[in-house]
């Protein structure tokens, strides 16, 4: 088999095509789970505890330096961004884990129950054996025959 094939014959098969799907719909999941908790459930918890924008909380590990000029207008020294460890952010990632991992346990259960629900009945139902199919006329007519060449 050539390479074309090989990789045709693994991208069209049921389990790939799945996990493209889980993987595409997972992120728009994660977007909205993202808006939900930044735009809906974030600024509350910030208004409740004084005010505070999450995404502001940061600890300063090393302040900026702005860029340093000469008296002619050259640059003597560049500017340097400050050094921070942003907890907010990371505080608003774990909330997203949080939710997003709470919502895919609840939807793991009930596929799971689901499940179990329709084996229960496939158990408690079995399926009654099906009724031998009725003998063609020209299979009646032959045994009809039999039966009369053994009373002869």
């Amino acid at each position: 088999m050539s390479f074309i094939q090989d990789f045709k014959a693994f991208a069209l098969k049921g389990n790939v095509i799945d996990m493209a799907i889980g993987v595409i719909i997972g992120g728009a999941f994660n977007k909205i789970i993202s808006s939900v908790v930044n735009d809906v459930i974030m600024p509350p918890i910030g208004v409740l505890i004084g005010g505070v924008d999450f995404k502001d909380l940061k600890l300063v590990l090393k302040d900026a330096v702005p860029e340093q000029l000469d008296e002619a207008g050259n640059v003597v020294q560049a500017a340097v961004a400050e050094v921070t460890l942003n907890y907010g952010s990371f505080i608003q990632n774990v909330v997203d884990f949080l939710i997003i991992a709470l919502t895919i346990f609840f939807m793991i259960k009930g596929v799971t129950k689901l499940t179990e629900l329709r084996k229960k009945k496939e158990v408690e139902a079995p399926a009654a054996p099906a009724p031998a199919p009725e003998p063609s006329a020209e299979e009646k007519l032959l045994t009809e025959i039999r039966d009369l060449l053994k009373k002869q």
